[in-house]
């Protein structure tokens, strides 16, 4: 069984980022609590200044890179997020970095990395998944002798984003009954196993991917890292061919459950999100509103968490979403 990350790297961790990362709210949700008969709580990690909980895992890996390295240069590969989060890392430490993204990647994300970069960072558009990208970051990270920052498959990431759910437990009064979360890579849900199983064992950590790219799924019920062939981009931050070899290891041996949502029941999710609770959501962002659905029966009377977290939506999008969402509904008549 993988071994648990100590605590105490992961409140080192929080206790490094101060300032740099901000305390996001976590709302109990009126309206969801009443329609699921629960209180319903929104982790509200859109609201960081890059729009997601990225630069948790970037930051606190940034600071462990030896500095000599780390003044050589440092690259990585995103679909945008981990970018961003890796971008305002580079600006706020001067050190010059290079951001490998898709080409699908949307274009606010794109200028996003531009301006939280600023002068420390070059960006390259590559390829038409994340898959691509990454292997052109990997070949000029040996090419030219860079430091390369995985956006989900490192133990220091890892320790980052724990932060999250670390700072989620001192923000509620009464033990979480159930918390929902979104995967691509795995970093995130990794970082939520390794806080509350040692400190809330009783909560159920439920993974949540899209149905377009179930990567941690296929590998899970197959017990070997599987890369899917195949898979559907919308999910910008959430869609990735093959998980992280330490994420699989968590999950494999932690997670409680993990479901597989249609991509139009979380552009379903984004418009609730938006017109009920005023929430601008990524798709991957709306995943684990988008979950309740499944588990209604399950949390009835219980105290529930849902990560929100991206919001990087570019508003051309819109007309995609509704699209999606429309046919979605349309299929379950």
């Amino acid at each position: 069984m993988q071994k648990l990350i100590d605590l105490a790297h992961i409140r080192s961790a929080t206790r490094k980022i101060r300032g740099i990362v901000k305390k996001t709210p976590l709302q109990e949700s009126l309206n969801y609590s009443q329609k699921y008969n629960s209180k319903i709580f929104f982790k509200r990690e859109d609201l960081q200044d890059v729009k997601s909980f990225k630069i948790r895992g970037a930051y606190t890996k940034i600071l462990s890179v030896e500095k000599a390295s780390a003044q050589n240069g440092l690259v990585c590969a995103s679909a945008g997020n981990h970018a961003q989060g890796f971008a305002v890392s580079c600006s706020l430490l001067d050190y010059n970095g290079t951001v490998f993204m898709p080409n699908s990647t949307p274009s606010l994300k794109v200028r996003l990395v531009k301006k939280f970069g600023g002068k420390n960072i070059k960006t390259k558009l590559v390829g038409e998944n994340f898959s691509k990208a990454y292997k052109a970051a990997l070949d000029y990270c040996a090419r030219n002798r860079k430091t390369f920052i995985h956006p989900f498959d490192d133990i220091k990431v890892i320790e980052g984003q724990a932060t999250l759910f670390l700072e989620i437990i001192k923000q509620i009064k009464n033990p979480i009954d159930y918390i929902f979360i979104p995967i691509g890579g795995g970093g995130l849900i990794s970082g939520a196993i390794n806080i509350f199983k040692q400190l809330s064992p009783k909560t159920k950590i439920i993974g949540i991917e899209p149905a377009g790219a179930p990567s941690m799924k296929e590998s899970i019920i197959k017990n070997k890292i599987i890369k899917l062939h195949k898979i559907d981009n919308f999910v910008d931050g959430a869609a990735v061919h093959k998980i992280g070899t330490i994420p699989f290891e968590f999950c494999k041996d932690y997670l409680d459950d993990l479901l597989v949502i249609n991509e139009g029941e979380i552009c379903q999710s984004i418009l609730d999100l938006k017109s009920i609770e005023k929430i601008n959501a990524e798709p991957a962002g709306a995943m684990s509103s988008a979950a309740l659905r499944m588990y209604k029966e399950k949390i009835v009377k219980k105290n529930v968490v849902c990560i929100i977290c991206g919001g990087n939506n570019d508003d051309f999008r819109m007309k995609e979403i509704s699209k999606r969402a429309i046919n979605w509904k349309n299929s379950l008549k």
